[in-house]
């Protein structure tokens, strides 16, 4: 054996010598080593290159972003105008921007499928797209927050919720959940959470979406394209510091849960009728599920999945309104179309819930406009046009452009769904959840405006679905293989293969992209159109400080609306601390004439004392772009208030001053606050039969869907009596909830 490794070395040395030419010194073969390690290096290059890209694309961002201001880089607030944000960022950050967006598909053209690479893409582009506002913002931006924050300050100091000063009060699960956090912690200024908030809400959506895109039938390309789109086109605004932020993330994991633990797929054994609209049904039933099966489940997992769901379910009925209803749609949409293992107690399980809570637990926001709750009920009509045209007309011309690039997204990704669903019924795919996803939202339209915001909020959580089908636009085919998802089929019919498929997966490539890169440009123009009046200034935050140290024992505030009525909130960063204290409830009427002052100085000549009138920039930027104020309203008016001989300016800086009433009647004193303790709820006299009712109701459901996780023909007979105990005692739990509308609003005229 040593003679035998003795002749393999001298044969291996005979080698070496034989690749170095005669008369050569061995360190001339040093070059030949280079070549061949660059070679490797080129060959080896996308496996290297989209994390190369990606990483001084962000690094790239950041610099054009955060450095001082100057050719190519920083960001002057100054420079924006109606379009936004994106009027005042610099070329690099758009171009930082299309190389992380390259680096992507350079990522999904491969034949792997590196999923912590593409995720990190993706969370790059999030960060890119979702966090410069968070990185050009003095203060945190979008003025609704600060309420929201007020909200948790004031329960994490009392202890308590106060429905009485504000109706979000009544569903207060999130600023509680807040209140314990920031308490538990010993935080006392949220300026840093409020900040970034929208940041991780965006990167906490990717985790559950990519979780719903792991359990359908469809390509890596598909999957991972339909969660660039899910980050492109979120330009909503609702991931700030609030519970609808919160909430649809949420609702992400309860859609996950469904589909990964209690999704169903049943191929179809009935035959298809010969005619009409149930043949139809049963040509689109015998299709390829767009799902995959639910396999190899532990029942152990299943219950505490089960308790998982509902733990979400409940956590969305205390902090949402609306989330509750879509999460319930969804269910009872996948119950409909076999989409689900679980069985119809639970949409009446959760239903329940729902109704409870509003009927208990929220009696001081509905007893006395209960008419302003069920009037929208059906005007499907009403509730669009206060969503779209309304918010089109009178506004500037620049600012015009943002609202009508909403509406173009919007467009252009439901056209892009209605296309991948073609294409993926043409290869024999029936994609039902996706559709579900995208169309149980648009139901809601039927409720009520919801202040004007149902749209908004129908687009937000038709987005899962939206997104998912729109990526089958591209790339609608299926994996070759189950366990191997890298590869795609080709068309079933092969006559309409009219393209080498290698040459068509390029070009879909290359069009994703390019829609891609339009969708991110547009983007800015949609998420940052409202920069002007949604951005917040230290000056507009010191004035608002300014009456808190001033607020005892009350304060009121005045603010510029050019209209009254109840739905118009202020454009400042208002109610963040003291909400029991100061009142933000009181309209100041203001003109396109900057010297007609008279209907704001009459409105605080009203108040008492210790009321204050705000002149801030966001206001006054709010005015200019959606009611088409003259550009130099803002100084003009705080001249001629200044000039009044009525006021008093206690307070100004660049961005924001307050006047006060100047003289009042000697002994006048500051009222005290409104009492948020209030004499307690209304009930009625069916009241306790109906708790009662509710929670036998719970029991019998609750047990009857545990037993049935064991398979559908286990313990019939038990469930049976379940079923006999639930029946009365729901509908006397319902009769109880409708008896509480009628009575106590009839009682609390």
């Amino acid at each position: 054996m040593a003679a035998q490794g003795a002749a393999a070395q001298g044969a291996a040395a005979q080698d070496v010598a034989a690749q170095v030419p005669y008369g050569v010194p061995q360190e001339a073969g040093k070059p030949v080593g280079l070549r061949a390690r660059l070679s490797r290096l080129l060959a080896s290059a996308p496996q290297w290159l989209p994390a190369l890209l990606v990483v001084e694309g962000l690094i790239m961002y950041v610099l054009a972003i955060k450095a001082p201001v100057g050719p190519m880089r920083g960001v002057d607030p100054s420079d924006i105008d109606g379009l936004g944000l994106i009027s005042a960022l610099p070329a690099t950050a758009f171009i930082a921007l299309l190389i992380m967006i390259v680096s992507f598909f350079v990522t999904v053209a491969q034949s792997t499928d590196r999923k912590f690479l593409l995720l990190f893409q993706i969370a790059a582009i999030t960060f890119a797209l979702h966090g410069v506002g968070s990185l050009v913002a003095e203060e945190p931006r979008f003025p609704t927050a600060y309420i929201h924050a007020g909200f948790v300050e004031f329960i994490g100091r009392t202890g308590e919720t106060a429905i009485n000063i504000d109706a979000r009060m009544g569903w207060p699960g999130y600023f509680a959940l807040f209140a314990f956090v920031t308490k538990a912690a010993g935080i006392t200024d949220m300026s840093t959470i409020l900040l970034w908030t929208p940041l991780l809400s965006n990167l906490l959506y990717l985790l559950p979406f990519v979780l719903i895109l792991r359990q359908v039938v469809a390509t890596t390309r598909a999957r991972w394209f339909a969660a660039l789109l899910f980050v492109l086109v979120q330009w909503i605004g609702q991931d700030y510091f609030s519970p609808q932020g919160f909430t649809f993330a949420l609702y992400l994991a309860f859609v996950a849960i469904l589909l990964r633990w209690f999704g169903r797929v049943e191929p179809r054994t009935k035959p298809i009728p010969p005619k009409g609209l149930r043949k139809l049904i049963g040509r689109l039933d015998a299709m390829t599920p767009g799902e995959l099966a639910n396999t190899g489940t532990y029942r152990a997992d299943k219950l505490l999945m089960l308790m998982v769901l509902l733990t979400l379910f409940f956590a969305s009925v205390a902090s949402h309104q609306i989330t509750p209803f879509m999460m319930l749609g969804v269910v009872t949409a996948f119950l409909l179309f076999k989409r689900t293992s679980l069985t119809w107690a639970l949409p009446f399980f959760l239903g329940l819930v729902t109704l409870a809570w509003i009927s208990y637990m929220t009696v001081g926001f509905w007893a006395s406009q209960i008419d302003t709750i069920f009037g929208g009920l059906g005007n499907v009509f009403a509730n669009l046009r206060s969503n779209t045209g309304d918010r089109i007309e009178g506004t500037d011309p620049a600012h015009a452009m943002v609202l009508q690039a909403r509406l173009g997204i919007l467009v252009v990704i439901l056209s892009l769904a209605a296309t991948g669903l073609f294409r993926r019924l043409r290869r024999g795919v029936f994609d039902r959840s996706a559709l579900i996803l995208l169309c149980v939202p648009v139901m809601a339209l039927a409720l009520q405006s919801y202040g004007g915001e149902i749209g908004l909020r129908i687009y937000m959580f038709a987005l899962p679905g939206a997104c998912l089908l729109a990526a089958y636009a591209f790339f609608p085919n299926l994996p070759a293989d189950s366990a191997d998802v890298r590869e795609e089929t080709v068309p079933l019919r092969k006559r309409n293969v009219r393209f080498n498929p290698e040459l068509t997966k390029r070009i879909s490539v290359v069009v994703a992209a390019a829609f891609a890169i339009v969708f991110a440009m547009a983007f800015f123009l949609a998420r940052y159109g409202n920069e002007q009046f949604e951005r917040v200034t230290t000056g507009e935050i010191a004035a608002l400080h300014y009456i808190y140290d001033h607020d005892k024992p009350s304060a009121r505030v005045l603010y510029l609306v050019p209209k009254e009525g109840p739905e118009v909130t202020p454009t400042l960063p208002w109610g963040e601390r003291d909400v029991e204290l100061v009142n933000f409830n009181v309209q100041a009427l203001v003109h396109k004439d900057p010297t007609k002052i008279s209907d704001a100085v009459d409105a605080l000549k009203e108040q008492p004392r210790n009321s204050y009138l705000i002149v801030s920039r966001g206001q006054v930027s709010y005015l200019q772009l959606n009611q088409g104020f003259p550009a130099d309203w803002g100084e003009k008016f705080r001249a001629a208030l200044d000039a009044s001989p009525d006021l008093k300016r206690v307070y100004s800086n660049e961005d924001a001053a307050l006047y006060t009433w100047k003289n009042f009647v000697r002994g006048t004193e500051i009222p005290e606050p409104t009492p948020y303790q209030g004499r307690g709820d209304p009930t009625t006299p069916w009241t306790p039969v109906g708790i009662g009712a509710l929670v036998v109701t719970w029991v019998a459901l609750f047990g009857y869907e545990v037993i049935r996780l064991n398979g559908p023909n286990r313990a019939p007979k038990a469930r049976r009596r379940l079923l006999y105990l639930a029946v009365p005692s729901f509908a006397v739990a319902l009769a109880v909830i409708v008896e509480r509308f009628i009575y106590i609003a009839q009682n609390n005229v």
